[in-house]
């Protein structure tokens, strides 16, 4: 009787402390509820910066969700892209798809400084990159989600990785948009919902010029439309600026797909989602039901957040999100 109670006692202990482990090991991931107890006004405090940066420029809201995507696609989303270069390395803002595209960096700046002030040292800007991208979403109109947070931030950033292909280009063909986010996790149903974020934000002259001169599968009128702001010599009016979405370009909405639909898209990228392929049915039933994208697209964004985070031990909480500690 004495063996069995002591091997059922080893037992008890034994599995008490698999438990353990497996917490812990929980307890390091992302949770909509993580900094509940350590700063609860985080939430509020972002939303005020963002939604002031926005009042003052509605593009704001397109690019800070830009930035988180830019973000999260180079060695996931561990606020990297928003540190300086340094003497040890090369940072990614002069990265050939960030340098003269991606912007906010700023904004983000004035919510790390706020929430610091309220909190300092707790939250980090990965996860204030997170929170800024939905708020921006749902004060264009957009649909309102719970952010899974908990991120800490990178020591370090990679200019190569940047530049190597992860983000996909403006010339991405549809396989290799599908390749690219499948590299990620991420389904082709969640490619295209993402791409909806063009429903929002502007693209610079040298990203649409091939597609509004060479291409077929674009309406006459919408490329002839695009040309008068876009000449058809490089290094002419490269960086002026036309809207992803002609209708309504600072409005959350399903336009873009309705766009697709009618060979409105304004660059490559976009069109090939409706263009005889694979994808055509999800850009279809989006572009007749709002819902419908509204949901996936909340969904692909909560995936696309959980794309690499540093968690536990890893990382940092900056001080400074433009610099290492």
């Amino acid at each position: 009787m004495k063996q069995i109670m002591a091997s059922s006692s080893i037992f008890v202990v034994t599995l008490l402390a698999i438990l353990v482990i497996f917490t812990g090991s929980c307890s390091a991931q992302l949770s909509k509820d993580y900094y509940s107890k350590s700063c609860p006004k985080v939430l509020s405090t972002v939303k005020s910066v963002v939604q002031s940066a926005v009042s003052k420029e509605r593009r704001m809201g397109a690019s800070l969700l830009r930035l988180h995507f830019h973000d999260c696609f180079v060695n996931g989303c561990d606020g990297s892209i928003l540190l300086d270069d340094t003497s040890s390395f090369t940072g990614e803002k002069t990265a050939g798809p960030n340098a003269g595209s991606v912007r906010g960096y700023n904004v983000i700046d004035d919510i790390k400084s706020k929430v610091e002030q309220v909190c300092p040292g707790v939250v980090s800007c990965a996860d204030i990159v997170a929170i800024a991208a939905r708020d921006s979403v749902a004060i264009l109109g957009g649909p309102q989600w719970d952010v899974k947070l908990g991120r800490r931030d990178s020591k370090t950033a990679s200019l190569s990785a940047a530049n190597n292909g992860q983000i996909p280009p403006p010339t991405s063909t549809l396989s290799n948009l599908i390749n690219r986010f499948k590299a990620k996790g991420l389904t082709e149903k969640d490619m295209v919902a993402l791409s909806g974020a063009h429903t929002i934000g502007q693209a610079r002259c040298t990203t649409f010029r091939g597609r509004i001169y060479n291409e077929n599968n674009i309406g006459s009128s919408f490329a002839e439309t695009r040309q008068g702001n876009c000449p058809k010599t490089n290094g002419t009016g490269d960086n002026n600026l036309a809207p992803l979405d002609l209708q309504t370009p600072t409005s959350f909405d399903n336009y873009y797909f309705k766009n697709l639909v009618n060979k409105k898209g304004l660059l490559h990228s976009d069109q090939v989602l409706f263009n005889g392929g694979s994808s055509d049915s999800f850009v279809q039933k989006y572009s007749q039901d709002k819902d419908s994208f509204d949901s996936d697209f909340v969904d692909a964004m909560i995936k696309m957040g959980d794309i690499k985070p540093l968690t536990g031990s890893k990382g940092e909480i900056r001080k400074n999100c433009a610099r290492v500690n």
